[in-house]
Parts: C-alpha cells; structure tokens; sequence
C-alpha cells in the first residue's frame, strides 16, 4: 500500500477506535459509571491492540505524535477565537493563580526529585524530565509531548514518549484516584456546602453567535468558514516560527536551543494570534464595519472538542512502552509523588481561594490539574450536576488568565534546557530557585486577595 494512505488509514484507525470505545461505554454498566472520557478509553485500546502489546493495529508511532502536536494549536486557536461574555469577577484572577501555583508546585516537586535521583541513582539523566510533570499532568499530552520532542531534538532521548506516558498517568489519576477522592470528600463535613439561606442558582456562562451574521449558504459553509480561519492563523504560526528559527539558529548554541523550544511553543503563538485576530473582529465591529463572516462560537467549540478527542486518542496509542523501561521506575516515582502532591496541594489552597464551593471547586481543579479540563468537568457534574456553583466559569476563564501567569513558567522551562546542552549545572540550581520563588510570590498573592474569606 502507497505511503500516501498512511496518514489517513491511521486517522481512519483513531476514528474506528473511539466509535468502539463510545459503544463499550454506552453498553457495559461499570464504563458507564465511571468520569472517563470516550477518548481515553480509545486510546488505551489503541495501546493495547498496537504494535508493542497485541500487535493487531501497526500504528505509526511518529505520524501519531506528529497528529498530536498539530491538533493541539488546532484546538487551542479554535478555543481562542471564541468570543464569551463573562462578568468580571475576581474568582476568575483568582482561579488562574491556582491553576499556574499548581502548575509550580508540581514543577517543583518533579524538577527537585529528578535533581536527587542525578546526584544518586541516575546520573545519566537529565533533571529537567521532572519538568514533565507539570507538562503532563497540568496542560495535558500535547504540551507534554510537544515540549519533550523539542528536547529531543536537543539531544534528550525519548522526551516526547516519556511526555505522552506522563500525561496518560496523569489520566489515571484525575479519573481513577479522582473518583476516590469525591467519595472520600463527599462525605466530609468540611466539604459539605452549608446553606444560610436559598439556593442560588448561578448563572451559566454564555456563548453567542453574531444574531446579524449574513447567510453563508449562498457562498460558504460555516463550517469550512471556520476551518479557514484556524488555518489562515496556523500559517501565520508557521510563518513566525520559520522565521524565528532562521533568526535565531544561526546565534550559536544557545540561538538554536531557543529556537527548539520555540517549536515546541506553537500553540501558544497561535493562541495569541487568535485573540489578536479575535480583537481586531471586535474593534472593527464597534466601529461599524459589519463583515460579511464571523467566528461562530458553537462550531468554534465543536472544532476544538474534536481535536482535543482525537490528541487524546493519538497521544495515548502512542505511548511507546519498550522506550520506557530505562525511565519506567522513576516515572513512577515521580508521578505517584506527584499526584499525592497535586490533592494535597489543592486540599488545602482550594477552600481557602473558595470558601463557598469548596467540593466542586476542588474536585473540578484536580480534574484539570491531573487530565484535562474534560476530566474536570466531569468529576464537576458528578457532585453539581445543575451546575450551580460557579466552578464551571472559574476553570474556563482561569485557563485564559493562567496563560498571563504561567509566562514565567513557560520561560523557566527553558533554562534546564539550555544548562544540559551548554553543560551548566548551575542553570539548574537557577530554575530549582526561579521555581520556588514564583511559587511563594502567587501563594503569597493568593492568600492577600482571599484573606477576608478565610
């Protein structure tokens, strides 16, 4: 068969994976009950019938992470263009101070239990693996992976896979082990919501379409509208990064490291054209200037929820288990630590940021921190199935401002990076401090606008 079929017969593969995986769920009652998403399941099936297990499905291990890598920005910057009316609240800064402090403590907790394990019984191995964990668990297994196949390229071996196998541990974790905690939490009295008075139903966030939007049935589908523009702003993506990396290669060591991390960044860069894009549309139509097109929310979010189904399905069936068994029990090590500090973490930080809705809130959050944001709905929904705290809004809108919070963070990921290829050391112990001093800094500020509600 010509190569020409192997993107679309593994596509094709994905595609058959989630329908069996959507029938199983539908039909056996234990799946049923469980919080996990149809997309994990198809990918879990789609590592055990692969080519390294069952060896029925001979999937292409790099055109799958290749798959995941795109539908990561294509998801991203279709989430970008959306446009939400939200009203302003401080729940909203606050919920994306959680989300990066999260983001930190599981940096480092990683990055500082990679550094004993070099010093001891791996000297071989490059401390900023920990880094993976937050990667992994915190932003899901496009990040993950995107970032650990830059560091690839700069010489880690294997930093893709071991990206990929953390953010499925990560899975096990927000689904299985969260599944556990609601129980437990559930029956705790300081997680039980007491009522002063009546039950506020909270208002659901709202997504509109332009009402005055001129019919595209004459000209265009909507949907191909749609899909034009996300692609018009990945060129423009690619475009940046094409350029950046001719500029900066040519910089020396350091210029062409810069460059692989800036690849590995690319839903960031499109996310941020996006809301540019997003903005201008606005500006325009304030002014008066009424186009003929608009990004349509419903189809906007139905891109990217197809995208992220898809990434997930991909980034699990391409867990490559023979690669693993050099790093098989420091991952471990690092996950399960990881994942005891992730509920410990929120366990105490979440009641204190929301007083009023601590089980949904927490719940919601570790769904998140540890899968996706999916996983946190719906572990939400099993304990405010009406939706009637504001959880919902404080973990959407908090990704956005996590974004402006988490620069930082994506700027420390660099410094590792560079000490391993530079063979400095010393950068290491600079990101182990630029860690915890951030960390302390957004606690700080955290617990300084919740005082009162503590």
């Amino acid at each position: 068969m010509s190569n020409s079929w192997s993107f679309v017969l593994d596509f094709a593969l994905l595609s058959f994976l989630i329908v069996i995986a959507a029938v199983l769920k539908a039909r056996i009652p234990a799946l049923r009950k469980l919080i996990v998403p149809t997309s994990m399941i198809a990918g879990f099936l789609g590592l055990i019938v692969g080519p390294e297990l069952l060896g029925w499905i001979n999937f292409d291990k790099d055109l799958l992470g290749n798959l995941v890598y795109h539908l990561m920005a294509i998801g991203f910057i279709a989430l970008s263009l959306k446009e939400r009316q939200v009203e302003n609240s401080p729940a909203v800064i606050n919920s994306g101070l959680m989300i990066v402090s999260t983001y930190l403590i599981q940096g480092l907790v990683g990055f500082g239990l990679f550094m004993i394990l070099v010093q001891t019984l791996y000297p071989d191995f490059f401390p900023g693996v920990g880094l993976l964990l937050p990667l992994g668990f915190g932003q899901g297994p496009g990040q993950a992976y995107s970032i650990g196949t830059q560091w690839e390229e700069l010489g880690l071996v294997g930093g893709g896979n071991l990206g990929l196998t953390i953010a499925g541990i990560g899975f096990i974790w927000a689904t299985v082990v969260g599944i556990i905690l609601m129980n437990l939490l559930a029956r705790n009295k300081k997680f039980q919501k007491i009522e002063s008075g009546p039950v506020k139903t909270h208002k659901q966030m709202v997504e509109r379409s332009e009402p005055d939007e001129i019919s595209l049935s004459d000209a265009i589908d909507k949907l191909t509208y749609q899909i034009a523009l996300i692609g018009f702003i990945y060129l423009v993506t690619y475009l940046t990064i094409y350029g950046l990396d001719k500029v900066l290669t040519p910089l020396g060591t350091f210029g062409a490291t810069f460059a692989q991390l800036i690849i590995g960044f690319h839903f960031l860069i499109g996310s941020l054209y996006a809301m540019f894009f997003r903005t201008v549309l606005n500006r325009l139509k304030n002014a008066g200037l009424q186009l003929e097109h608009s990004p349509n929310n419903f189809l906007l979010q139905r891109i990217s929820g197809f995208s992220f189904d898809y990434m997930i399905t991909a980034s699990i069936a391409a867990i490559s288990i023979y690669a693993l068994q050099e790093y098989a029990v420091p991952i471990l090590i690092l996950t399960t630590l990881g994942g005891f500090v992730t509920i410990a973490f929120l366990l105490w930080i979440g009641p204190r940021v929301f007083p009023e809705d601590k089980l949904p809130n927490v719940l919601g959050f570790y769904g998140m921190q540890t899968g996706t944001i999916s996983t946190g709905m719906a572990l939400l929904k099993a304990v405010d199935p009406k939706f009637q705290s504001n959880t919902a809004d404080n973990m959407v809108m908090g990704s956005a401002t996590a974004i402006m919070f988490g620069f930082p963070l994506l700027l420390l990921l660099n410094v590792p990076i560079v000490g391993y290829v530079q063979n400095q050391p010393i950068m290491y112990v600079y990101t182990l401090i630029g860690l915890l001093v951030y960390f302390l800094a957004l606690v700080g500020a955290l617990l300084y606008r919740t005082r009162k509600t503590v």
